[in-house]
């Protein structure tokens, strides 16, 4: 990310924020630590430090991760930035897509297993009442999962969904966090 600019791009902007990267290993993912270890070693680390209004960014699976740390840990982000988010497995968006609607899938959607991430993340989307975390999305037009993106997309509001030009890769990533940086979302203190 440091490589790609992205963290060249906030300083640019004169943003006053500080960027925390942090490195998801597979193995984290596989025995199903990420979610604690966003919990504890990132939102509680932060909060111990002052930090009043966090927000994740993620690409792909890590966008994936941070929508489902917000379903299952509600109120402790402020918001998400989700670039060529993993919309989860390709059964589940079947299912969804046989429902005929979101909302008729919500109705009678059970997980698959105990812990069903993609399950949660998607009953998360799917509540009307859901207002916060804050939500932007952005893919490329051409990124092979642009129809779950899409899919992902209608459940928010106008202004927070982005698509441009290209697929599952780094030029169009960092052209959507430039736009989404220039939305002015972060332009008070995040520790105030």
């Amino acid at each position: 990310l440091v490589q790609q600019g992205f963290a060249g791009a906030v300083r640019e902007r004169r943003l006053p924020v500080d960027l925390w990267f942090v490195q998801t290993e597979l193995a984290q993912l596989v025995d199903r630590t990420a979610m604690q270890r966003l919990d504890v070693d990132i939102v509680d680390a932060a909060r111990e430090q002052g930090y009043r209004r966090l927000w994740f960014a993620g690409i792909s699976l890590g966008a994936f991760l941070a929508m489902g740390y917000a379903a299952r840990w509600p109120g402790r982000v402020e918001g998400i930035v989700g670039l060529g988010t993993y919309p989860g497995r390709r059964p589940l968006l079947q299912e969804i897509a046989q429902a005929g609607s979101l909302d008729a899938w919500r109705r009678g959607a059970k997980p698959r297993e105990e812990d069903d991430l993609d399950h949660d993340i998607w009953a998360w989307l799917a509540r009307a009442d859901r207002k916060t975390p804050a939500l932007y999305l952005g893919h490329g037009a051409q990124d092979r999962f642009a129809d779950g993106q899409a899919l992902m997309g209608s459940t928010l509001a106008a202004g927070h969904v982005d698509v441009v030009p290209g697929g599952h890769d780094w030029p169009p990533w960092r052209a959507l966090w430039a736009r989404w940086l220039d939305k002015g979302v972060l332009d008070r203190p995040c520790n105030a």
